[in-house]
């Protein structure tokens, strides 16, 4: 199935309605609000698990639990804030552009190396900001039910990543990338007098932008007992999507 599927159909179903609707009844919006997102489960990979300068951190194969050697958990539960800006047309749909800001993540997962028995935790931060364009096929009115899907842009910021053993930590160089976002959404939505709409929806969102930085890394010892030996590592990878609540405001001036 294509990753964008969800948001492609709707996209298409609004879309096939755009037709219908009449530039004098645009109605300019402002939207402000917070979410709140649970991450699915996902798994850290080599981009290219044969590259050996830089070198590959997991390789090629398949670990202890017989899945490709990685890292695999979730990346927690955040909340986050959100504005957008947008018009409704003809009553039935409205067009927004909107930014995301999501900056509580955290991965905690466990790699499956094979000749390593024992903890073999792993954890990062991450932040991310998301731009995206979106399209609502919504009931007629100021309140009733609306869907919606759109697309853009995700800068994802990931910290330091730490793999940990029976006494040592592998560290892992951090970095910020540029991906792409996708989202479906279902709500519903509320009037609160002459120029305010209460939204309150359900969205999914898939990101593509979480990558590993490109560089130095090292080996240390928890006890000191030896010396830290440096690494030179590819990037990995791994796929942020999250399923959530939002709550916001529209200000129709």
């Amino acid at each position: 199935m294509m990753r964008l599927g969800p948001t492609a159909v709707a996209a298409a179903v609004i879309a096939a309605l755009a037709g219908s609707a009449s530039p004098g009844d645009a109605e300019l919006y402002y939207r402000g609000g917070i979410v709140f997102d649970l991450s699915e489960e996902t798994r850290f990979l080599d981009v290219d698990c044969t590259s050996q300068n830089p070198a590959a951190l997991y390789g090629c194969g398949t670990g202890i639990d017989g899945e490709p050697l990685g890292a695999a958990g979730d990346f927690g539960s955040t909340p986050g804030l959100e504005i957008g800006v947008g018009r409704g047309l003809a009553s039935v749909l409205r067009f927004e552009a909107l930014a995301q800001y999501r900056p509580g993540l955290s991965f905690r997962g466990r790699s499956n190396f094979v000749q390593t028995r024992g903890i073999q935790a792993a954890s990062a931060e991450l932040s991310s900001f998301s731009g995206l364009l979106a399209a609502y096929l919504e009931w007629p009115g100021r309140a009733g039910p609306f869907v919606g899907g759109g697309a853009g842009l995700s800068r994802v910021a990931i910290g330091e990543t730490r793999l940990r053993f029976r006494k040592t930590d592998t560290l892992v160089p951090g970095g910020s990338r540029l991906g792409l976002v996708s989202m479906v959404t279902a709500g519903v939505s509320v009037g609160l007098g002459p120029c305010f709409i209460l939204d309150l929806a359900w969205r999914y969102t898939e990101s593509r932008a979480v990558k590993t930085g490109r560089g130095q890394g090292r080996i240390a010892w928890r006890d000191g007992s030896r010396e830290p030996i440096e690494l030179d590592l590819a990037e990995t990878r791994a796929e942020l999507s999250t399923q959530g609540l939002r709550a916001s405001v529209r200000w129709v001036p």
